[in-house]
């Protein structure tokens, strides 16, 4: 079985294709927009988000470091993603990892309610068959009631427009992070 990050690219790398226009939601230490920059090649854009200068400092050495220079970085919370979208522009994917920024300040914190109104966003521009991936750390202060505000959000998704897949590893302890990943249909 695959790790939960292994799976949340696994699941990334089905659907994404070169050229497209993919999102990092929360681009957190860079790993993710990394991964996605190889994806999408030269020719394709990476749109990677975070509310924290330290994330997006650490994001930028990371993509120096791998000579990418297909990724727009935005100092911005997610929940105001529709800021940065062409209305004409299709997306290929996205990716979110929640809770708060590695060995940073804990207090700082991703919360349901932005991650809800970054989905629905999101959702609009996806293309078909195009996937948003969460990746839910919640065993930190306030990450309970994020848990549950997406959670009741996306199973209220309509299953004939999307489909929304959990997968987790159940005998793990303290709180281990799990996927939520939308399809569109």
């Amino acid at each position: 079985m695959k790790s939960i990050l292994n799976y949340s690219h696994h699941l990334l790398e089905e659907i994404i294709s070169p050229g497209e226009t993919v999102i990092d939601a929360t681009c957190g230490n860079g790993n993710d927009t990394l991964f996605l920059s190889k994806l999408v090649g030269d020719t394709g854009e990476v749109i990677a988000l975070d509310i924290q200068e330290q994330a997006i400092d650490n994001t930028d050495r990371l993509l120096m470091e791998h000579n990418c220079s297909n990724v727009s970085l935005v100092l911005d919370s997610h929940e105001n993603i529709g800021d940065y979208l062409f209305h004409d522009i299709e997306i290929g994917g996205a990716i979110f990892n929640l809770g708060y920024l590695p060995k940073s300040d804990k207090s700082i914190i991703t919360k349901g309610e932005s991650t809800v109104k970054a989905i629905d966003t999101i959702l609009k521009y996806l293309k078909k068959n195009g996937r948003i991936i969460l990746v839910v750390y919640y065993g930190h202060e306030g990450g309970q009631d994020e848990k549950n505000t997406i959670l009741k959000h996306v199973i209220s998704l309509d299953q004939k427009q999307y489909s929304v897949l959990q997968y987790g590893f159940i005998n793990q302890k303290n709180n281990p992070p799990f996927i939520i990943a939308i399809q569109k249909k």
